[in-house]
């Protein structure tokens, strides 16, 4: 009962590679998955920025929402920029 049969090693190798493969496919997720939140905090991050300064120019200048209207609107114009980059270089890949 000791010696392994060649069927039982195709069977381990076979079994072997269906791991190795799933365990590739599950890294391969995780970085897709890792990217996607890189790209959502970045565009995120850029209207919060774009916003913030607006609001403090309006506090100090005392120019009502006008401030923090164009630079929200500039901060969702680059954190989208950034985004349509990003995707670019993803899908080079």
């Amino acid at each position: 009962m000791a010696d392994n049969s060649p069927d039982d090693d195709a069977l381990a190798r076979r079994i072997a590679a269906a791991r190795d493969a799933e365990a590739s496919k599950r890294d391969g997720s995780k970085r897709e998955e890792s990217q996607g939140w890189s790209i959502a905090l970045e565009f995120v991050g850029a209207m919060l920025v774009g916003g913030l300064i607006g609001w403090f120019i309006d506090r100090q200048a005392g120019t009502g929402p006008w401030g923090l209207i164009i630079l929200l609107l500039l901060g969702f114009a680059t954190g989208l920029r950034s985004v349509m980059r990003q995707q670019k270089k993803f899908d080079g890949e």
